[in-house]
């Protein structure tokens, strides 16, 4: 997150920037061959998109920011505070070699590529890549001995889908918590108001018999001539 918002000059728009801008915010966490530059796009834009769903619920919803453990960092981020909080990097050029960076296939395509790799002849096999961003062209061919590798990135992305939803579960049953302990203090409370309202009629009843009975004393006093009032 400090990268992206320190380097956003590298994202101009034009045609591959941001496809080399976040490879080159890969290679410096040296994560380029772990993730594909369309992946670091996609968790940034679920960053956002969660941050905002938090920032701006919708009217009515009731929402738990500080549940979700980067509303914070997002936060900062997206106000500009953590601008130069991280280094500034050099973009790559446009023309370097692709083999350095990981680059991965459809999820649909898969399983078909790997079917046809096992039981076809060691011939090159085409198959899709993930997509074209900015414009972007690579290479459409990927040799055999990549199987077992893209098996790995598979797992890998399993693993972090897994992960991902045991981190949602959890918020789950964090904000279930919380929502159980505010309705518990929210009965606690309408009992107080329940005895301090029974209180204060007791004290209304108390207030106006003894109105009643000054008013009875005071009435008797002048009504009595033996009774001469006490100065005042």
């Amino acid at each position: 997150v400090k990268l992206r918002v320190s380097n956003t000059y590298l994202f101009s728009g034009k045609r591959n920037t941001s496809m080399w801008a976040w490879r080159t915010i890969l290679k410096h966490m040296g994560l380029h061959r772990k993730m594909t530059h369309h992946q670091a796009s996609k968790k940034w834009e679920n960053l956002k998109k969660r941050y905002k769903e938090l920032k701006h619920p919708p009217e009515g919803v009731e929402v738990f920011p500080d549940v979700w453990p980067y509303f914070s960092l997002m936060d900062n981020a997206m106000v500009g505070r953590l601008e130069g909080s991280a280094p500034i990097l050099k973009a790559f050029p446009h023309n370097k070699d692709n083999g350095e960076f990981l680059i991965k296939p459809k999820k649909k395509k898969l399983a078909a590529m790997v079917k046809s790799s096992i039981v076809a002849a060691p011939t090159e096999i085409e198959f899709p890549l993930n997509g074209i961003e900015d414009g972007e062209v690579v290479a459409e061919q990927e040799g055999p001995q990549d199987i077992d590798c893209i098996l790995q990135e598979v797992e890998d992305e399993r693993r972090t889908t897994c992960s991902e939803q045991q981190v949602t579960e959890r918020e789950k049953e964090v904000m279930e918590r919380e929502r159980l302990v505010l309705q518990r203090e929210r009965a606690v409370l309408d009992r107080e108001i329940a005895v301090l309202d029974r209180d204060r009629a007791v004290l209304e009843r108390e207030r106006a018999a003894l109105d009643r009975e000054k008013a009875h004393t005071r009435t008797f006093q002048l009504t009595d001539p033996s009774i001469v009032p006490a100065p005042s």
